[in-house]
């Protein structure tokens, strides 16, 4: 059994736009100055409501909560009126499907709800090629490794026959803490040095090296 969990935004597919605009959105919503876009791409990776709380250190718990309601509003209205791109980087998709057809079961691992993962597998086209799909809706926020565990656990794969590959200091973090493989990609929100310093053994610059990588 050989195990690869790939994040979703900023190592799948490319959400930045929308992530930005509908948090900025949701601060204006409740008053509060919204956030500067460098500030809103460190986040992502984290469940909404760990996002929003590194987003707002010093606000109270209820604007927090009003900010993450605000965000899935302006979110899904983004998503209903064709407003929201979530494109896969480039080779991405090609590289799925050669993984799959080549033996390796796959899975998702992301901060993003269970709805939002679904659109954006069914937009791409990929919704068959993953055996598991772990959410922020039932799991703890990365580096938590409560959602590659069960990965693991519904892939039947042990911790030393598994990758995590994701963009985010978050995502490699999560890895080290569940005793599986870590590697980095260079095309997401945090940079490649900071990547390798969280755990990664690598960073791919681009899907073509992420498969030599791993060794497929």
């Amino acid at each position: 059994m050989k195990l690869a969990v790939f994040d979703c935004d900023g190592t799948l597919s490319d959400g930045q736009a929308g992530v930005v605009s509908a948090m900025q959105r949701a601060f204006a919503a409740i008053g509060e100055p919204p956030p500067d876009p460098a500030a809103i791409r460190r986040i992502v990776g984290l469940s909404l409501p760990a996002a929003v709380r590194q987003l707002m250190m010093d606000g109270e718990e209820a604007q927090r909560l009003q900010v993450v309601e605000a965000y899935k509003r302006e979110f899904r209205a983004a998503r209903e009126e064709g407003r929201l791109r979530e494109p896969l980087f480039e080779g991405m998709a090609d590289l799925l499907r050669r993984l799959h057809g080549n033996g390796w079961t796959l899975g998702v691992a992301t901060g993003k709800s269970d709805r939002g993962l679904a659109a954006t597998l069914a937009a791409n086209d990929l919704g068959d090629l993953f055996a598991t799909l772990q959410t922020a809706d039932r799991h703890p926020s990365k580096p938590h490794p409560a959602m590659l565990q069960a990965a693991m656990d519904e892939a039947l794969a042990a911790p030393e026959d598994t990758v995590m590959i994701g963009d985010t200091i978050y995502d490699i973090a999560m890895a080290v803490a569940a005793g599986t493989r870590a590697l980095g990609v260079a095309w997401g929100y945090h940079k490649g040095e900071e990547l390798l310093a969280a755990g990664a053994e690598a960073v791919a610059r681009d899907a073509g090296q992420l498969q030599e990588l791993l060794g497929d």
